[in-house]
């Protein structure tokens, strides 16, 4: 709470800058666009006093702090998030992503890692089919339940990459408690998959946050890429982006296959319609 009160921009908030001896907000400052005093905003931060979910909700209206510094304030009080869903929004800063590396595979996933748009250089791949299931737009889901026929892993890069995806789910799962949907594929998972329940109960650590693998097109040839995740913090998203070696085979393969795609466009997945 101290750390964002002191990073937030006062002149933004529409207060007087002048001279300031602190940086961001004084407490009294914050105080008043909560409605507390002063002394309780440092009883808070001290950790002398427990607040309410209100107060939580005040503080973070205040601050006008984004949903990712939200869900961490609900989490240090103890509290789920006000609406307890999983975000599905796709924000410009996802968006820019997907416009601006229009040659390399990438696909934006929600913290349940249900996939939320696509680029066409990431369906020219080809091994993404559609089954019908619920879940079929699903990292997670394919992996563990419904896994493809195009896509090849050693055992050490399929050991990464599960870790990889039980941890996001156990994530999501806390900072969500009240997700329906979330608790659901959970649920079904851990029936239809001896190997994800055996995770689930002993999760294995996260070693890297990438992973390798090769992916076979329909026309028979494969394209061996490397899987990189970022996170996209302030809409709870993350990005992942597939590249090969530079002057490599395999990168004059995934060349062939984005030009044979045509122009560059992004995809909404996952949710009834067109998109």
């Amino acid at each position: 709470m101290r750390q964002l009160r002191e990073s937030t921009d006062a002149q933004a908030l529409g207060l007087a800058v002048g001279r300031r001896r602190v940086r961001g907000l004084r407490r009294e400052e914050l105080g008043e666009l909560a409605g507390m005093s002063a002394d309780y905003v440092r009883r808070l931060e001290q950790g002398r006093s427990h607040p309410s979910a209100g107060v939580v909700n005040a503080i973070a209206r205040a601050l006008r702090v984004g949903r990712g510094e939200y869900e961490r304030l609900c989490a240090l009080a103890g509290y789920a998030a006000a609406d307890g869903q999983v975000p599905t929004e796709i924000g410009p800063g996802a968006m820019r992503l997907l416009e601006r590396f229009s040659d390399t595979p990438m696909f934006v996933s929600d913290a349940a890692m249900n996939l939320v748009a696509v680029n066409n250089a990431f369906l020219a791949l080809g091994h993404w089919d559609l089954t019908g299931d619920p879940w079929e737009w699903n990292v997670a889901w394919r992996t563990f339940c419904d896994p493809f026929d195009g896509f090849k892993q050693s055992s050490a890069d399929a050991t990464d990459h599960e870790a990889v995806l039980v941890a996001r789910l156990k994530a999501a799962v806390l900072r969500y408690p009240t997700d329906t949907s979330l608790a659901a594929l959970v649920d079904e998972m851990r029936t239809r998959s001896g190997l994800f329940d055996i995770l689930w109960r002993t999760p294995r650590p996260v070693a890297a946050y990438e992973s390798s693998a090769a992916f076979v097109h329909p026309d028979g040839d494969a394209v061996t890429l490397v899987g990189n995740l970022l996170a996209i913090p302030g809409d709870d998203l993350a990005a992942l982006m597939l590249t090969a070696a530079p002057r490599s085979t395999d990168a004059a393969r995934l060349a062939e296959l984005v030009d044979a795609a045509g122009e560059p466009s992004i995809i909404r997945v996952g949710q009834p319609g067109p998109g």
